[in-house]
């Protein structure tokens, strides 16, 4: 890659390479601005010729470059023919991510990664954050992979649409949300079973790192502890299937409540 191919914003913050036909897509269509897009000399079949046109309709410059290129600018990812260069990610406060949910008269759900490390797992609960509906996901500035196109490829998308708030201590951030008036649940073994647990208004579900969990003192500033069972012989989920279930389970007795209450 060139050392001019992609050029720093005014705040020295990276724009993004995202790689892959439905990510791409999903860049497109989710407003962000795109400042050019790569394209395998040779591709235009299937939702390639999608892409293009959305290109064409946003003013967006269209490069047809060689394999080699997109090998190099997909740093390993699968690239399907196609990468885009997108605005660096934007941040949010933690009281922008609550006051948003309110604002649209819903209690807030949020998820906070304590320590989480593969940046797989991060897209992943980026993705069904998104697909639960919740209103953010709450990351460390020092542990926690960028969002770059490995947690981009990895959420199919969502990235681009889920509210992200970067703290720098993860401790602070939950005595933030308390003060917001939000309860948060540590997602720990010994807890109680998600499905006795009400998740009653505004909820945010604490996740640690995919090794040793938790950290003490975060999880000693959590108000509750809910735990997913386990039937079979392995002791415990990874931390994004942990995630979706925990998510949807809160999601559905937040509307149910919702709903018993109009």
């Amino acid at each position: 890659m060139e050392k001019n191919e992609i050029h720093s914003g005014d705040d020295g913050r990276e724009p993004m390479v995202v790689v892959g036909r439905n990510p791409v897509l999903e860049l497109f269509e989710s407003g962000r601005t795109i400042e050019k897009l790569y394209v395998q000399r040779g591709e235009r079949e299937g939702s390639i010729s999608k892409i293009f046109s959305l290109a064409k309709s946003q003013a967006v410059p269209v490069l047809e470059v060689d394999k080699k290129r997109l090998d190099t600018l997909a740093q390993g990812n699968a690239h399907q023919g196609v990468a885009a260069v997108a605005g660096a990610l934007s941040y949010v406060s933690l009281a922008d991510m609550v006051s948003g949910a309110r604002a649209k008269g819903q209690p807030p759900l949020i998820v906070v990664c304590d320590g989480i490390e593969d940046p797989h797992n991060i897209g992943a609960i980026l993705r069904s954050a998104d697909g639960a509906g919740a209103h953010g996901v709450v990351i460390s500035k020092r542990h926690c992979p960028a969002i770059g196109q490995t947690v981009f490829k990895a959420s199919a998308g969502a990235a681009a649409y889920v509210p992200i708030a970067k703290v720098s201590n993860i401790a602070a951030a939950v005595d933030e949300l308390k003060r917001l008036g939000v309860w948060v649940y540590a997602a720990s073994a010994d807890g109680r079973r998600y499905s006795e647990v009400d998740f009653d208004g505004a909820c945010a579900i604490v996740l640690g790192n995919e090794g040793c969990g938790i950290s003490r003192l975060v999880r000693e500033k959590c108000d509750f502890a809910v735990s997913v069972p386990m039937y079979g012989r392995v002791s415990s989920l990874n931390v994004s299937a942990a995630a979706a279930v925990l998510l949807y389970a809160a999601s559905e007795k937040q509307r149910k409540s919702e709903t018993n209450t109009i």
